[in-house]
């Protein structure tokens, strides 16, 4: 008589699965809305209008009529966010989305609005860069004035009240 082999699985939690995202993830549907809240950061809300606008596809339910979310709707999700994150319109991811779904010879409208928008991410980088050495000029500045103080004439900082080198 034959003896089967030990049947191995490796299921991710729902946090592993959201933070491990990858493109060939597993498509059985195990992880609940609570979960997929609590590893993503979105509330169950958003995660149900996601759904119902289109950036997720239709997720799977329960027996009792839960919605199920798989380790791929888990690796969606975590790209939108990343999207998100740098600032792209909802409608763009929507735009993104509706390109994924359509098919591979979508690839160079794909590429071509991924690229569109990385222009405007470096651009935001760029913006943020020069604020930067703003703020820590004014740093710098407010931390020599201190230093050079006595301890006579130093005051608690009033927000706002700094009118010559603003």
């Amino acid at each position: 008589m034959a003896t089967l082999a030990p049947i191995r699985l490796d299921l991710l939690s729902c946090s592993e699965a959201f933070n491990t995202a990858t493109a060939d993830a597993d498509r059985n549907p195990r992880h609940s809305i609570g979960e997929v809240s609590a590893a993503s950061g979105l509330t169950a809300h958003t995660l149900r209008w996601y759904e119902r606008i289109g950036l997720l596809d239709a997720v799977d339910r329960s027996h009792s009529g839960q919605r199920r979310y798989s380790d791929a709707d888990l690796a969606r999700l975590a790209f939108l966010g990343r999207l998100r994150l740098t600032g792209m319109p909802v409608a763009d991811m929507l735009r993104y989305v509706e390109l994924v779904r359509a098919g591979e010879h979508t690839y160079d409208d794909r590429r071509d609005l991924l690229v569109a928008h990385r222009e405007e991410v470096r651009q935001k980088i760029a913006d943020l860069h020069a604020t930067l050495a703003v703020l820590d000029y004014k740093i710098d500045l407010y931390s020599h004035k201190a230093d050079t103080r006595t301890p006579q004439t130093r005051t608690p900082a009033r927000i706002g009240t700094d009118r010559k080198s603003a």
